[in-house]
């Protein structure tokens, strides 16, 4: 089984490495090209918010949906981009929120 894959900062790319993650920290616009290439090469893709934040909502949605391989969004470490409110997303598919 190959290793998860973390998309992220490099502070926190090198925490995921001692814990035997590959890293990789995308540029600004590099992120689609980043996240695809992850995909392509192991069964668990941890994404920081910030990088998830630099992707199309289309090609994020996808990602996040797919069965294979499994992408997570995970907390960024300056905090400068909020994880996703999955509660409000959920009560919102669900017709509980106006």
């Amino acid at each position: 089984m190959t290793a998860p894959i973390y998309l992220g900062d490099e502070v926190t790319a090198s925490g995921y490495r001692l814990a035997g993650a590959r890293v990789r920290t995308p540029r600004p616009g590099e992120e689609p090209a980043a996240l695809a290439w992850a995909r392509a090469q192991a069964p668990l893709v941890l994404l920081s918010a910030k990088v998830a934040a630099g992707l199309d909502e289309p090609l994020l949605r996808s990602a996040l949906s797919a069965l294979a391989p499994l992408v997570l969004v995970v907390p960024d470490l300056h905090g400068e981009v909020a994880l996703p409110d999955l509660a409000a997303r959920l009560r919102g598919q669900l017709g509980l929120e106006a």
